[in-house]
């Protein structure tokens, strides 16, 4: 019953399903998820936190930057089964579509020169 526990409290939040609907899309660094949903840096790494803990985020390092991206590999059943249903829901939410509508226009280097 934990992991079902913590799934649901991960999903529990509406900047996190953003961050899950965005991860969807492409692979994107802290810093890029922050630019996009508006957040600051330390509650977007909460959240990150939050979601790998619940295995539905994996990260991995590229040289300065954590790209995270949505866990394919998990062990938990309801981390698998609550992304493929996310894969469908919200995508006619308008915030949903102002965020992604964003993604194009975020580019990490041009972040980190600023």
């Amino acid at each position: 019953m934990k992991k079902f526990i913590r799934v649901m409290k991960a999903l529990s939040d509406p900047g996190r399903i953003a961050i899950i609907k965005l991860l969807s899309q492409k692979e994107l660094c802290v810093c890029e998820l922050t630019a996009i949903l508006g957040l600051a840096q330390p509650t977007v790494s909460k959240h990150l936190r939050i979601l790998d803990e619940a295995e539905l985020v994996t990260y991995r390092k590229e040289g300065p930057w954590i790209n995270y991206r949505l866990c394919q590999e998990t062990d938990s059943a309801y981390a698998r089964e609550m992304l493929l249903h996310l894969d469908s829901w919200l995508d006619n939410s308008p915030l949903i579509q102002d965020l992604a509508a964003k993604l194009p226009a975020v580019d990490r280097c041009r972040l980190n020169a600023a």
